[in-house]
């Protein structure tokens, strides 16, 4: 069998190997702030192994308290990083003190009452501290779900609890082999070889969970329009396609509005695509005020938008339409100034269930509304009401044959 030293050096390598994979993915992702967590955690386990291999040349078990200290510190750094991936808060105060207390603990069990057991029993609980108060922000769903590489971390951590317990209730009730890192032996070589196969597989669902929050970046972006920041035509066609199938289902009715700004070109030929853009940019913070969270809007084309309103009737929809153009009216000279004109025209329409599950149908509906509301004069909206469905033709009468009395 390997011997400890070999596997320990083993230890130390895969750590660095793992600091500086976490170091270039901090490098080339500066936002991803869980990076700097983890690669100081595992350049923090390398260093507790590395200290914990110095009783080999030192008479002292002081390398051992160092290196105890040090990988709670490494653990706590994961938990920590853990909780940045999900965007809260970070607080060192917990780590610092954890990492105190470990150290505390094992340099009393060491000079000041000499009590193997007292120290595994306190590195023990200092570890599995943070590695639980991981597992239930690994669990919690986000989006509905929990990501593969969060579950994978989870179920590992469950694995570090039920081995740092296991050690403990050794210890104490004298069962298996000794576990303490001080004699070298085969349960000790055991045990280092399943912390190095643990520590891969942890770090590897911390890829995963990275891999899982960059892809889902991506397809944001690929849903979002670069110069307003609101929906692109994918994500609008996305979400009319699953609201036509909810509403098919359950026939609950959602209104979809068609917005074109007026006389966009003749703005972009007098004053320039800058103010162009500005307009549609000025449009976008105008238009969001009238819209609930749910709602979505979307630019479409050059001067086109559209926004859907779920659980929403005809009635409500143009509503909304008219809040829009009055606010546009109030606040046009809040895009570059009075010189520019800015006023809108909207078509609105509603989800019927001869539209079934057909969202182009509906687009067409509420376009043919906003061609109205432009013929009209523009600065106004239009909705579109489906002529009512011709009478039934009565079936022909059926004559009986007069019969003449005799």
């Amino acid at each position: 069998m390997l011997n400890v030293p070999t596997l320990w050096t083993a230890f130390i390598v895969n750590f660095i190997a793992l600091g500086v994979i976490w170091a270039y993915i901090l490098h080339s992702y500066p936002t991803f702030k869980a990076a700097k967590f983890w690669t100081g955690s595992a350049f923090a386990c390398a260093a507790s192994a590395a200290a914990a291999m110095l009783v080999l040349v030192m008479d002292s078990l002081a390398p051992l308290v160092i290196g105890g200290t040090l990988i709670t510190f490494s653990t706590c750094l994961s938990a920590m990083g853990i909780r940045r991936f999900y965007d809260d808060t970070t607080v060192w105060r917990g780590t610092v003190v954890v990492t105190a207390m470990t150290f505390l603990g094992l340099a009393f069990f060491l000079y000041g009452y000499d009590s193997q057991t007292g120290r595994i029993v306190c590195y023990s609980i200092a570890q599995s501290l943070p590695v639980a108060a991981s597992i239930s922000w690994l669990m919690t769903r986000r989006e509905g779900r929990v990501s593969p590489g969060a579950h994978l971390t989870a179920s590992v951590a469950t694995i570090v609890l039920c081995i740092n317990a296991f050690r403990v209730v050794a210890k104490l009730w004298h069962i298996g082999g000794d576990f303490s890192f001080v004699h070298f032996n085969a349960s000790q070589s055991v045990m280092i070889l399943a912390l190095m196969f643990l520590s891969m597989v942890w770090n590897f669902g911390f890829l995963l969970m990275a891999m899982d929050r960059l892809r889902n970046e991506v397809a944001d972006l690929a849903m979002m329009d670069d110069l307003t920041g609101v929906g692109n035509r994918r994500q609008l066609l996305q979400r009319l396609s699953e609201e036509c199938a909810r509403s098919d289902r359950s026939h609950q009715p959602f209104a979809l509005l068609v917005v074109d700004i007026d006389n966009f070109k003749t703005i972009n030929d007098t004053h320039g695509h800058a103010a162009g853009d500005a307009c549609l940019q000025h449009f976008t913070l105008m238009a969001q005020t009238r819209l609930r969270p749910g709602d979505l809007l979307a630019r479409t084309g050059g001067d086109e938008f559209c926004i859907m309103l779920p659980a929403s009737t005809l009635r409500e929809g143009a509503m909304v339409a008219r809040r829009i153009v009055e606010v546009c009216r109030e606040d046009a000279a809040g895009c570059v100034g009075n010189e520019v004109p800015l006023s809108v025209s909207i078509g609105v329409a509603q989800w019927s269930r001869e539209i079934g599950v057909f969202p182009d149908r509906l687009i067409a509906a509420a376009d043919h509304a906003l061609y109205v509301a432009k013929k009209e004069g523009r600065d106004r909206y239009a909705v579109y009401e489906p002529a009512p469905p011709l009478a039934p033709e009565l079936p022909p009468i059926r004559r009986e044959p007069v019969r003449r009395l005799a």
